[in-house]
């Protein structure tokens, strides 16, 4: 019975990110971009661009040009992914036709932030709900897979690709604009999938691990963990290595003080975006 609960609470959560998503979405688009013909990055930016070019209805081309994305998202990560993207692809188009919001404001820096960070907030939800509403990820996802190019790369190249449009096809102030609803918007959708709290990843070689280890779970009431490893330079003794898990704002308390318990310890640090269960959680939850 737990375990049908579970999945029923975890199911209701990801049907009211998307709903909330596609709303976020919508209010971003219709109260912001669309009125003074402004334009994002991505898939929802050729959609914006081509629908400012031909005057073809916004929430038809949303749906037409996702559709071989929903295609990638199927082969690349599954047939549950690609059903609830549909559905909030669907449902964004819908929402664009339905949903009464009218332009808030005729700045352009205001339509450029706002804009981006709402339908940045969209996506965001979305992606947390379990799907997209903009198919970007998914074709930078597979190109990476067949090429030296990492996501990051494949989509930064896309958007320069679709700015250098619209400073061809619109003009260039309307290409400036649209770099800055891009970077509001991408700034948003990194704060939601990745959460208010970003984590970092803590690896420790040294010669006082228990002393280092105790300070951890004692002072930090972080929980540790011990890799069995051998040296491989010199001296091949058997070394103990802790690795923990701690916010951003505690990484500097937590350098301080193996500095002060060892000089001389080699420490690696790597950044975690998001983290379930776990002493972590749970002392964040206190």
């Amino acid at each position: 019975m737990s375990k049908i609960k579970n999945r029923n609470a975890r199911y209701i959560k990801e049907i009211f990110l998307i709903i909330a998503g596609v709303t976020s979405a919508c209010f971003g688009l219709k109260s912001f971009l669309m009125p003074s013909h402004f334009i994002d990055g991505g898939v929802t930016g050729i959609s914006l661009l081509l629908s400012t070019l031909t005057g073809w209805n916004l929430s038809y081309l949303i749906v037409i040009i996702n559709i071989p994305f929903i295609f990638l998202g199927y082969k690349q990560i599954g047939k549950g992914f690609a059903f609830k993207t549909t559905i909030a692809i669907t449902a964004l188009s819908i929402a664009l036709i339905v949903l009464p919001f009218q332009p808030i404001t005729h700045d352009k820096l205001l339509i450029a932030f706002f804009g981006g960070l709402f339908l940045g907030g969209g996506i965001g939800l979305a992606m947390r709900g379990g799907c997209v509403i903009d198919g970007t990820e998914v074709l930078a996802l597979y190109i990476s897979k067949n090429s030296i190019l990492t996501v990051g790369n494949i989509i930064l190249i896309l958007n320069i690709i679709i700015f250098a449009f619209a400073a061809y096809f619109l003009n260039i102030e309307t290409a400036l604009y649209a770099i800055l609803t891009y970077l509001s918007a991408s700034s948003t959708i990194d704060f939601i999938v990745n959460g208010i709290e970003q984590y970092t990843g803590v690896t420790i070689i040294s010669e006082h691990q228990e002393a280092i280890k105790a300070y951890i779970i004692t002072d930090m009431k972080r929980g540790v963990t011990i890799y069995k490893g051998e040296g491989g330079y010199g001296d091949k003794k058997d070394i103990d290595i802790v690795f923990t898990v701690v916010t951003k704002l505690e990484m500097s308390k937590l350098q301080t003080a193996i500095r002060q318990i060892d000089a001389d310890a080699f420490i690696i640090q790597q950044q975690i975006a998001d983290i379930k269960g776990g002493v972590v959680k749970r002392h964040a939850l206190h």
